[in-house]
């Protein structure tokens, strides 16, 4: 019997081949896993993806003895941004990754489910986010290696349970925790703290989860009192996939990056895979993410927006907007 694999399976197989870091590769495989359709064509390469998997889990499990130093546990960023899961024990953050992505994480009713940093490829309209799935915090531990991932991230989100009858003082215990580590989770609006108070800070985006499960909109309405001051909030259902289309737009907007195309002259515009550069990146900054030589050889450049330009010659000092058209010249 054939295996009729559809088209999604070998656009995945192709990230693979780009993983670096035995995590990254466990994730997309488990991705692969859960996109082959389940029949007698399929069991052997089944078996095969079980087995590679496996034996990655091992090589990663047999390490313990150096796993709060060791770089394992630091999962290099792919994708347009790399935003970190954050939450007490099952507030649903592994659900929520297997609803935004094709990934297919372990869950379970039990705390502690996640031991791992998890990574996964989020799909936001024409690029892809990474989201990593964490092991849970308490107000009496934490991960040590959690601190330098968070560090090191574009954006967090930070989950709480609305099926709790205290979201908000498990929030504040969450922000203490992190206080306590020296880290301090500001809006996605908001601009960076006073650098004397010897914090680190990083943006966040507040997600309360489990919407569907709970009719008392009472821990919703002192959560969102809450956060009013301080931080955005949105709420979903992971398992009902509720309210994730507008989570996408904000975890996006959290990673301030824009997206640009480039335009062979003569030729039409690849809409399907922009360049992601960081905010206030101008044409320069394009031209070296296309190739070094544009860099050193450009003339100029043209550009086509949204209402603005269209087809004018820019500098290269020119500041980018998110879906500009860039045509370099050398």
């Amino acid at each position: 019997m054939p295996a009729n694999l559809p088209p999604q399976y070998f656009e995945t197989e192709k990230r693979l081949k780009g993983a670096k870091t035995p995590l990254e590769k466990i994730a997309i495989l488990e991705e692969l896993l859960s996109i082959i359709p389940k029949h007698k064509g399929t069991e052997k390469l089944q078996a095969l993806l079980k087995t590679k998997i496996a034996k990655l889990k091992s090589a990663v499990q047999k390490k313990p003895s150096i796993a709060k130093h060791s770089p394992i546990y630091l999962v290099e960023k792919s994708g347009a941004g790399q935003v970190i899961l954050v939450g007490p024990p099952n507030a649903g953050k592994s659900m929520l990754v297997k609803s935004l992505t094709n990934a297919n994480p372990e869950i379970g009713e039990y705390p502690f489910t996640t031991r791992l940093p998890y990574p996964a490829m989020m799909k936001y309209k024409n690029i892809q986010i990474q989201l990593v799935d964490t092991p849970p915090v308490t107000p009496d531990y934490m991960e040590s290696w959690l601190l330098e991932l968070i560090k090191g991230a574009d954006g967090i989100l930070l989950l709480v349970d609305l099926t709790n009858p205290n979201p908000v003082d498990i929030l504040k215990a969450l922000l203490m925790k992190l206080k306590e580590r020296k880290i301090e989770l500001i809006s996605e609006n908001k601009v960076f703290g006073d650098a004397e108070a010897k914090l680190f800070f990083k943006k966040a985006l507040i997600v309360a989860n489990k919407k569907d499960l709970t009719s008392d909109e009472k821990s919703f309405t002192r959560l969102k009192e809450f956060c009013e001051a301080k931080f955005s909030l949105i709420s979903v259902s992971a398992f009902g996939q509720d309210g994730l289309d507008a989570l996408k737009e904000r975890a996006f907007y959290m990673i301030d990056v824009i997206r640009i195309y480039s335009k062979v002259p003569g030729k039409k515009v690849d809409f399907k895979a922009p360049f992601t550069l960081k905010k206030g990146s101008s044409v320069i900054d394009m031209a070296k993410a296309v190739h070094k030589d544009f860099a050193q050889k450009l003339k100029y450049a043209r550009i086509w927006s949204k209402n603005k330009y269209q087809g004018q010659k820019v500098n290269r000092d020119h500041i980018l907007e998110d879906e500009d058209i860039l045509e370099l010249h050398i």
